[in-house]
């Protein structure tokens, strides 16, 4: 017997998961986790709306594979036309079939050091060459991406605006402006998965129809359906068509589609979660500060603690976090790596990382 013919592409590839999921570690640990603070998702859950409509759900139907009424609703909510949004599985679904639909073996695509790995991983597997840029002050840096991408032709350029893993940001602004030298052909991937947690002025004031940027969005963050895998894209209408030619037009499960629709038409739960986020920001970096460690500033769900060292002290004082039941993560690249990451949570999974935090210091600076 032999094996599948494989392409020489898949033969080259590692069969890896971009992420160490908190089920495996705690299948690993033989225990559960006491605070799940390390995946970014909204422990506040969805509104009571979108879970009553998900119940409801008639699920022995497929899916609408149009996503007729919830594009309808993304576009009034928007102020655009149902031919600016594709609706797919998360962000991460997005960003494949985009990859898929722009590049081939040997395309150049400009990221920065460090930023979500899923884009990369998406990249490699379609044989794009992915170049990097490092981050400026904790922040992805739109000039040097931008500049980076016309020196080797990039066919897209992926920016998240808010970051992840640094919450950082820039305003909408800006980043309209450093669009001016954005080169000819060449995509901006906008990824503003974090938007709705960030100050006013975040969210990039341009319009839908810009041939140069697709901004993806997601109601795995704030509006707390991770497990549910909703995303969406907002670009021009024949970039938007394209995503027709490869995407899984089954892929978005009927109560996923109903759940998310009715999240997006209440607001008053939005603004409650939005309300807890601030909070849970504010409690997790007083936290760092009384264990003599300093919170960076963060428009996002979660916040990224700089322990103070390398990337080396800032993995043991992870590990240590694992250990008592605290799942966290940290950046993967140097120098962000110095700092731990960790999401927002109730007042009692702030209180269970409180507790553990001071014995992982002193685990890590004993090492």
């Amino acid at each position: 017997m032999t094996d599948p013919r494989y392409t020489p592409l898949a033969l080259s590839l590692p069969a890896t998961v971009p992420f160490v999921g908190p089920e495996t570690q705690e299948r690993q640990r033989g225990a559960p986790f006491v605070a799940r603070l390390g995946a970014n998702e909204s422990v506040f859950g969805p509104s009571p709306r979108a879970v009553e409509a998900m119940v409801a759900t008639e699920i022995w139907m497929y899916g609408d594979p149009e996503n007729y009424d919830l594009r309808h609703a993304l576009a009034d909510h928007h102020g655009l036309q149902p031919e600016n949004i594709v609706v797919g599985e998360g962000i991460d679904g997005l960003l494949g079939y985009l990859v898929r639909l722009l590049v081939g073996p040997g395309d150049a695509v400009v990221t920065s050091d460090g930023a979500y790995p899923t884009f990369n991983y998406h990249v490699a597997g379609f044989g794009g060459v992915l170049h990097k840029v490092p981050y400026r002050n904790d922040h992805e840096d739109p000039a040097t991406l931008f500049a980076k991408a016309a020196e080797v032709g990039a066919k897209l350029v992926y920016l998240a605006n808010p970051d992840n893993p640094m919450g950082s940001w820039h305003s909408g602004a800006d980043i309209v402006k450093a669009m001016e030298v954005l080169p000819e052909g060449c995509l901006l991937v906008l990824d503003e998965a974090y938007v709705e947690c960030a100050p006013e002025g975040t969210a990039t004031p341009i319009g839908a129809d810009d041939p140069r940027v697709i901004r993806m969005r997601t109601f795995s963050k704030v509006y707390g359906m991770a497990g549910a895998r909703v995303g969406y894209a907002i670009g021009a209408p024949g970039l938007i068509a394209a995503f027709n030619k490869v995407r899984n037009h089954f892929g978005m499960n009927r109560a996923a589609q109903a759940g998310a629709l009715a999240a997006l038409q209440d607001a008053e739960w939005l603004a409650h979660v939005q309300a807890q986020i601030s909070t849970a920001r504010d409690r997790i970096s007083q936290i760092a500060r009384d264990n003599g460690l300093e919170p960076l500033p963060s428009a996002t769900n979660f916040v990224a603690i700089d322990c103070g060292r390398d990337g080396a002290f800032a993995k043991t004082v992870l590990e240590a976090l694992v250990a008592q039941g605290i799942f966290v993560r940290m950046p993967f690249a140097a120098p962000q790596n110095r700092c731990i990451r960790v999401s927002c949570g109730e007042a009692a999974d702030l209180d269970a990382f409180a507790t553990a935090l001071p014995q992982a210091l002193a685990a890590a600076r004993t090492e």
